[in-house]
């Protein structure tokens, strides 16, 4: 199919898009809750649990920031119908991984149910974002 701008992208196309922008926008409000340890942040965690996050190397801490605001990007990118979101979306992939990876090995989950949606959804997210341009919805 033809990569131009004009092919239009269905309807369900826009409605994953926001989703993905969502999903995202609350992975952001969880970092940043996290990094200004906020009442929130404190009200959802057991002392221990708060206590090991804090504990955690810089570099998981980074690939928490770089898992959700590339991600938060790469879903506006969605919207804006840009191919660069696919570039975006790998990289938050690939911080998901190594955050994920690093929770998981560790024994770290507090819930395992968010830890595999939290990994299947990178997935998705990625598989969407190249069909999409493979479609030429995204220029």
């Amino acid at each position: 199919m033809s990569n131009s701008s004009s092919n239009k992208p269905p309807i369900w196309f826009w409605i994953i898009s926001v989703i993905a922008l969502v999903w995202n926008g609350m992975g952001v409000k969880a970092y940043l809750d996290q990094a200004y340890n906020t009442e929130t942040y404190r009200a959802m965690y057991t002392p221990e649990q708060i206590e090991i996050d804090s504990n955690a190397p810089a570099w998981i801490t980074a690939a928490f920031a770089i898992a959700v605001f590339a991600g938060a990007l790469a879903a506006i990118g969605l919207l804006l119908r840009k191919s660069w979101s696919v570039k975006l979306w790998l990289l938050s992939l690939l911080a998901v991984i190594i955050q994920m990876g690093y929770t998981l090995i560790n024994g770290y989950a507090s819930s395992m149910v968010m830890t595999i949606m939290i990994i299947v959804f990178a997935f998705l997210f990625v598989w969407f974002a190249r069909k999409s341009e493979a479609n030429g919805w995204l220029s």
